[in-house]
């Protein structure tokens, strides 16, 4: 599959060759094959860095979701929760349930932590500043 770009890129090269050795012998025409020649190979390149990147199972989501990163400070009546929730303050979206803390955010975010507590929890506050969520638990 990988071969396909470049033996079209040489086939239009030839082709460009051929109709400008037919139809004019100067060496305008071969100075016209020669940056038409080089525009296809950076276009080539280009097409199979997209190709490899599409392909790639780093996609940014990916990265996203593997190095999502938190810190859950656990004290004897109160939890600290800070991590870094994509997009703005109007998305940000927080629930505790029965033990599990919710979070939605923007760009698709979604995350469900479960805390190693009771589940007679409340979030007593909450602050979101500069991609920053803190959350305060309190246990009841």
């Amino acid at each position: 599959m990988n071969f396909i770009i470049p033996f079209f890129a040489l086939l239009f090269i030839g082709v460009m060759f051929f109709i400008i050795a037919r139809l004019d012998r100067s060496y305008v025409g071969f100075l016209l094959l020669a940056i038409a020649s080089s525009l296809m190979i950076y276009w080539v390149k280009e097409f199979k860095r997209l190709i490899i990147f599409q392909n790639s199972e780093n996609t940014p989501t990916t990265l996203e979701e593997k190095n999502w990163i938190y810190d859950l400070i656990q004290g004897d009546h109160e939890t600290v929760f800070v991590a870094e929730v994509p997009g703005p303050e109007d998305q940000i979206d927080v629930k505790l349930r029965e033990g599990t803390l919710y979070i939605r955010g923007g760009h698709n975010f979604a995350k469900d932590i479960l805390l190693k507590s009771t589940s007679d929890m409340t979030i007593s506050d909450c602050k979101y500043r500069n991609g920053v969520l803190t959350l305060r638990i309190q246990m009841l």
